[in-house]
């Protein structure tokens, strides 16, 4: 780039940039954090611009800060409040598994107990009615029961099939 005009103003271009990072509604980020976002930006683009990038140092892995505390992420019946994006859903798999999580991995980066649900109750509940009403989860006839009603039949005359006879004039 040339010196003359054509080359962008790092502190212009890191404002724009800071400016488009806040205004992303999925970027929570406290007043007192802008200042050191805007200094790291900056510093970026002058990195960038002079062609001196080097590689950070292994980065501290970011805590997660949950979006919504565990109790109103679990305060209704009808949902489950994510803590990734504080939205709700009947169930959360598919919602992790577009982040790249697991049930155990979310568990495990919000301090959450093995048993938290993963759907919520009244989902749950209507699936289980409907998996009830259509016959899931009976064990197949066939036991000792119906053996003993076919050889109380088997004693009997064997029944006809078909049309009864014509009675005889």
């Amino acid at each position: 780039m040339s010196e003359d005009g054509s080359e962008l103003n790092a502190i212009e271009l890191a404002t724009e940039l800071t400016i488009a990072w806040l205004n992303n509604g999925n970027n929570r980020v406290a007043a007192e954090d802008v200042p050191t976002f805007l200094q790291t930006m900056h510093a970026t683009v002058l990195g960038l611009a002079s062609g001196n990038v080097e590689p950070e140092e292994a980065a501290p892995q970011q805590e997660h800060v949950a979006a919504v505390s565990v109790r109103k992420s679990l305060a209704s019946k009808d949902h489950i409040i994510s803590m990734i994006d504080g939205k709700p859903y009947k169930t959360l798999r598919r919602h992790l598994a577009g982040h790249g999580l697991t049930p155990e991995t979310y568990r495990e980066r919000y301090g959450l107990r093995p048993d938290y649900p993963m759907v919520a109750e009244t989902y749950s509940q209507s699936r289980r009615d409907m998996a009830k009403r259509i016959g899931l989860g009976r064990k197949a006839r066939g036991g000792d029961t119906d053996e003993a009603a076919v050889e109380g039949e088997a004693g009997d005359a064997p029944r006809r099939r078909g049309r009864k006879p014509k009675a005889a004039e």
